[in-house]
């Protein structure tokens, strides 16, 4: 274990391996098979990387991220690893040159994509190239019951055949204990460490509004973060290019990314976003998977996504490097109305019914008064206790109102006809609908049925929505229809507990308004942005209409001094031809300005600065803060 802590701050800059990695990276230089399930920006490529270098040989990384692989490798190589990738994007030249370095055993960590696993030659190749150890990332994406499956994926399968003795590890980061089981299995992992990190991302805020008019509280929200990168995601690719022009047109630098584009016109719109040349991209969800880079500081979805694990992932590529972050999603009825179009168009009876069902957990993520927050970890199996004070609903933004009588009345209907009926059948009994399944099962002779006559048929089904989310009904053996009360449901039922929901928004407050910053993102009188828990700000940010000016002295020289070295660090990575996250995250930058090391020894304590960065970099950072502390 020395001897890999050693490697941890050679290589990484890192004195301590975060929660899990230990565990992973042990295992997996011992030879044994890992199911890892970390959140993003959990430190996933540690948990290969580190035994890449350690264990030597060949370590195999597929990745589905064809796009992304060129950051990685720039990333791995700026740590110090041998690291390439072979998939279509390559040159032939280049392509030649890196099997000749794999010939000559010059590469230890090798990213490909599932597609070249899949060719015969290439797995025929492999096997001369001495491969130890295999990362799966993206793991989810072999399962069928995952949110993002990819047929490629499902050749993996092969590989324990071909490499039999060589340990396996999938890594994903959206991954239910269904999806988790169908891995192990598809992958044929033998006797894996299995490894499920929470997923409650802390330092994110979520919050959720109606669509009133999209395109201005997209645009209201991305003005208050002005500066700060940032990802607008919707469904198509006309909202792209629309919201990105009406971004443009406030004044804000934003650029569109959607599958119409040329291979090469999303090369270079990725590049310019991932080394900060722009703060704001617009995109389909064909963007981002995967993704980096670290500074991302909010992400806005302008329609309902269509499912919440996509959700997650999607609003996960922010806060990477642990600093507070916002997100929010606009939805409305013709979201809902297109959804469902595109699922009564599937085929396959059982995928239609997945499909369904990830809707309608979306809309009761959505509609909820439920703790955003709670919502999210219960999906992924984990128990929150709510009033996070990180959400909307928590921080009391969101108008509630008393439904304990409905919810009651619901409960009722669900006890009365056996605890093995869906939400429509419940409604229908409520609202005295007397449709033949419910005649058939004398339902209409109940002592609910059309107690709730005077609400409407949607008042009742997102009231069948919000005492689910609530954790008041739970799904009868995970089936999609059949409900049964829970401890909370009966204690409801009972009126020994109450029940309120979500039914508007606070009139001031919201993405698109001008309220304070949620979450703890409001900075106190006379605190400092860079070296507290707070982050740091643009110094010319606009909050409301109001633009306010930041100078080096009332900012301790702080921030003045984080902005030069984000400008070295700029110029460094521009000159090799890397994006700037993969020289040093904001996060080691703030470490360097709170220290304000002057000397080698003192710059090798900062987090993120280990003896390769040292050699690499060190000189020409340790000037900078030389240089601004003698101006000071």
């Amino acid at each position: 274990m020395s001897e890999l802590r050693r490697i941890l701050k050679r290589q990484f800059g890192f004195n301590d391996f975060r929660a899990h990695q230990k565990r992973i990276v042990e295992a997996f230089v011992a030879g044994r098979d890992v199911f890892a399930a970390l959140p993003t920006g959990g430190g996933k490529s540690l948990c290969y990387q580190l035994p890449a270098i350690a264990g030597g040989g060949l370590t195999l990384v597929v990745s589905p991220l064809i796009a992304l692989m060129k950051d990685q490798v720039d990333a791995a190589r700026a740590n110090g690893l041998a690291a390439a990738c072979l998939n279509s994007t390559l040159g032939e030249e280049e392509a030649r040159e890196t099997y000749r370095d794999l010939a000559a055993g010059c590469v230890s960590l090798l990213y490909v994509s599932p597609e070249r696993l899949a060719l015969e030659s290439f797995r025929d190749a492999l096997a001369a190239f001495g491969v130890t150890r295999i990362a799966i990332d993206e793991a989810h994406c072999i399962s069928e019951w995952g949110h993002d499956f990819r047929p490629d994926y499902r050749a993996l399968g092969s590989l324990r055949e071909l490499f039999p003795s060589v340990p396996i590890a999938a890594f994903t980061a959206t991954a239910t204990r269904s999806v988790q089981d169908d891995v192990i299995a598809q992958l044929s992992l033998r006797k894996p460490l299995i490894v499920r990190a929470s997923f409650d991302r802390s330092e994110i805020f979520y919050r959720v509004e109606r669509k009133r008019s999209v395109g201005s509280q997209i645009a209201g929200f991305v003005e208050r973060h002005r500066g700060e990168p940032g990802i607008v995601y919707r469904s198509t690719r006309r909202a792209t290019e629309e919201t990105a022009a009406l971004l443009r047109r406030r004044g804000l630098h934003a650029a569109a990314y959607h599958a119409g584009l040329s291979q090469e016109e999303r090369r270079e719109r990725q590049e310019r976003f991932v080394h900060d040349a722009v703060p704001v991209i617009v995109a389909t969800i064909a963007f981002g998977m995967g993704i980096d880079k670290s500074n991302v500081r909010w992400v806005v979805h302008g329609d309902l996504p269509k499912s919440l694990e996509s959700y997650y992932q999607e609003t996960g590529r922010a806060a990477r490097d642990g600093e507070p972050a916002e997100t929010a999603l606009f939805y409305g009825a013709n979201d809902i109305a297109t959804i469902r179009h595109h699922i009564s168009r599937i085929d396959d009876d059982s995928e239609r019914e997945r499909s369904e069902q990830r809707l309608q957990e979306v809309l009761r993520y959505a509609e909820s008064g439920v703790c955003r927050r709670r919502q999210l970890l219960a999906h992924f199996d984990e128990q929150h206790p709510g009033n996070c004070g990180a959400c909307d609903i928590c921080r009391g933004e969101v108008e509630t109102e008393d439904a304990t009588v409905a919810a009651q009345k619901i409960l009722s209907a669900a006890v009365r006809t056996g605890q093995r009926f869906g939400g429509r059948h419940l409604v229908d009994v409520v609202t005295g609908r007397a449709t033949d399944r419910v005649i058939e099962r004398g339902h209409d002779r109940l002592p609910t049925f059309g107690v709730g006559r005077d609400e409407s048929l949607e008042y009742w089904l997102s009231i069948v929505r919000d005492v689910e989310s609530a954790g008041l009904l739970a799904r009868v053996d995970g089936r999609q229809s059949g409900f049964r009360l829970t401890e909370e449901g009966r204690r409801v039922l009972k009126g020994k507990s109450s029940f309120v929901v979500r039914r508007g928004t606070v009139a001031g407050g919201g993405a698109g308004g001008h309220s304070n910053r949620p979450g703890g993102f409001t900075r106190a009188e006379g605190s400092t942005p860079i070296g507290g828990s707070t982050r740091a700000e643009d110094p010319t940010r606009t909050e409301g209409s109001t633009r306010i000016e930041y100078s080096p002295a009332a900012l301790g020289g702080e921030e003045a001094l984080f902005q030069r070295l984000r400008r070295l660090r700029t110029r460094i990575a521009r000159e090799r031809g890397v994006p700037p996250y993969t020289i040093f995250s904001d996060k080691s930058l703030k470490v360097m300005v709170r220290n304000r090391p002057t000397d080698r020894r003192a710059f090798l304590r900062c987090s993120g600065v280990g003896e390769y960065k040292l050699e690499e970099f060190g000189e020409a950072f340790l000037r900078e803060i030389r240089e601004f502390l003698a101006g000071e």
